[in-house]
């Protein structure tokens, strides 16, 4: 499983897309012809009908002209070709990327701070534990393909949908670590002094909450008890190993990060295949045993500025082309078996990458909930 996977270094691919418009567009409020919602019923439109279909969807986000997103780093996940994709397809919208190395919690942060600015981002992609949370910052909307998302993947009612997941790794510099860790207590050994980081504060931020939920099911925990993780954070701490340090792509080309542990596609592209902004020295380790993945979710401000630009965002991300871009940085995305069915996935990056495991945990919502309580009560005192 590990040799398939990590073959599936980050392919550089390029797609288009973008929004043009106006937040608010005036309308009377009960034609469906384009541009002619308000924004109050634009923020309630659960599907491209209610735009008077594909057509009027596009037109009133090209009224709005603008799309705010939130936390998507370029090298995360293809993010970069896709909001590179989303301009050229759509060149009438402006799309403005605020905090790209921020967290999940930004994001609901900004979306009740900025509440009614134009300002307010428009969609989210949202780690599950702090979504549970704030289910009442999202409005409902199903894609037009709607059907290719597996069920347990999305709210029955369209207030969140999977959108892709990696699974939990260890990457490392090469020239710093000569040996590969084999397995999570590796890390607390003299070689790993000072060096392992994870990306951010856990109670904030799922990819490092994922961290810890990783070295609970390394070391006899569970989805259900993971203090086992905490635990094992509080013995590197103690050990001198944890770096205190949020890691980025810039700070694994210095080596300031030489130990990074995060999902297998940021590792992926961080490395070699990050081309002259990577560390070509950065190798990337799945561990043997119980392997975590963690399906991001998708999701639109219930008070989004541009309400249609958000669907319209969403559809392209549900496209064929988006999905395949996810599974090109080595993301699986959440229409992968809809694709392969219907012969829509590019067959060259999924020989590359492999299929996704069959027997990966991820946490449920209740699951990632009962965490998120244990890493706030616990997390600071075992770092501390």
């Amino acid at each position: 499983m590990k040799t398939r996977y990590l073959a599936g270094a980050a392919l550089v691919v390029t797609a288009a897309l973008a929004l043009t418009g106006c937040a608010g567009t005036a309308g009377s409020g009960s034609s469906s012809t384009p541009g002619s919602l308000s924004l109050a019923e634009a923020q309630k439109a659960t599907s491209a009908e209610a735009f008077g279909g594909q057509a009027g969807l596009v037109a009133a986000a090209n009224a709005e002209g603008a799309l705010n997103v939130i936390t998507l780093p370029p090298s995360w996940a293809n993010y970069g070709a896709i909001i590179a994709g989303f301009e050229k397809k759509y060149p009438k919208i402006t799309i403005n990327s605020a905090n790209p190395d921020g967290s999940s919690a930004d994001e609901v942060s900004a979306a009740k701070s900025q509440k009614g600015q134009d300002t307010a981002p428009d969609v989210f992609d949202i780690g599950t534990a702090v979504l549970q949370q704030n289910l009442d910052l999202v409005a409902p909307y199903k894609v037009g393909n709607w059907a290719d998302i597996p069920t347990d993947f999305k709210d029955a009612s369209g207030k969140w949908y999977y959108d892709y997941t990696g699974l939990m790794s260890i990457g490392y510099d090469s020239k710093v670590i000569k040996t590969a860790p084999k397995s999570i207590d590796d890390l607390l050994g003299s070689a790993y002094q000072g060096k392992v980081a994870i990306k951010g504060d856990p109670t904030q931020a799922n990819e490092a909450a994922s961290a810890v939920y990783l070295a609970a099911l390394q070391n006899g925990g569970s989805a259900d008890n993971i203090q086992a993780g905490v635990d094992f954070f509080g013995k590197l701490k103690k050990a001198g190993n944890y770096l205190g340090v949020t890691p980025t792509q810039a700070t694994v080309a210095s080596g300031e990060t030489p130990v990074v542990i995060q999902w297998s596609y940021n590792n992926l592209a961080w490395g070699a295949a990050g081309g002259s902004a990577g560390n070509p020295d950065f190798k990337t380790v799945v561990l043997p045993g119980t392997a975590l993945g963690s399906y991001y979710n998708q999701a639109i401000n219930v008070d989004a500025p541009h309400p249609a630009a958000a669907r319209l965002w969403e559809e392209w991300i549900y496209s064929p082309e988006v999905q395949n871009l996810y599974l090109a940085s080595g993301a699986y995305p959440a229409t992968l078996q809809a694709m392969i069915k219907n012969k829509t996935v590019d067959q060259k990056v999924l020989k590359s990458v492999g299929e996704p495991p069959k027997d990966f945990v991820q946490l449920t919502a209740d699951q990632a909930s009962k965490a998120a309580t244990v890493l706030t009560s616990k997390w600071a005192a075992a770092i501390g």
